[in-house]
């Protein structure tokens, strides 16, 4: 399966597919890494892995007088050249309209660190923590979901709870999310690419 990942960035989520393709985990391989900033990580880590780059620059495109739906439809172009089949959200920083997501039906999953229906938008590690500063929370999670015009909101595809400790950090905590985060997101994508090639089927670990 021809995957497409979106970034903004240090792209550990992208390495975390990127080992998973080489070592057969996932049956397919990233063919295009898209950013919307120039300085993301991300777009070194794929060129450093043979993958072909393209940035799309969203501050630039504002400066110069364009809307969000400007710049969903010359995020679409480029993400178009690559003919994707599945298209990864990973640390993208856009809400995508619908001027993106009509391009793509079905297409299009997002990586997010709550529990679906819990803390919405970005943050979240960071509002979850302070909640369970205040006692208010022992726990958070990591969900991968497909992607509607409503943030964070579409049917989720997997979903692990990440447990807060009395006496965690907040870098601990990130840590342990963007651990959860990595193999999580390398089981819903095989399991996807595993459904478009019959005879894989990669065990459902997606529930921990």
């Amino acid at each position: 399966m021809r995957l497409v990942v979106l970034i903004s960035g240090s792209g550990s989520n992208l390495a975390a597919l990127l080992a998973a393709c080489a070592d057969g985990r996932i049956a397919g391989r990233v063919v295009g890494v898209v950013s919307d900033r120039r300085d993301a990580y991300g777009l070194v880590r794929a060129a450093e892995a043979g993958v072909p780059t393209t940035l799309v620059p969203w501050r630039l495109m504002q400066k110069q007088g364009a809307s969000r739906e400007d710049f969903d439809a010359a995020l679409a172009e480029a993400v178009a050249a690559y003919t994707p089949e599945l298209i990864v959200l990973a640390g993208f920083m856009r809400v995508l309209t619908p001027t993106f997501l009509t391009r793509f039906p079905g297409t299009v999953i997002n990586l997010h660190p709550s529990l679906p229906g819990d803390i919405i938008g970005a943050g979240a590690i960071e509002r979850a923590f302070a909640e369970a500063q205040e006692g208010r929370r022992s726990s958070t999670g990591v969900m991968v979901h497909e992607v509607i015009a409503e943030v964070d909101a579409g049917p989720p595809l997997g979903q692990v709870v990440v447990p807060i400790f009395p006496d965690d950090t907040l870098d601990a905590l990130k840590a342990r999310v963007h651990a959860a985060e990595h193999e999580l997101l390398v089981q819903v994508v095989a399991r996807r690419c595993a459904a478009a090639a019959p005879g894989l089927s990669p065990t459902d670990t997606t529930q921990v």
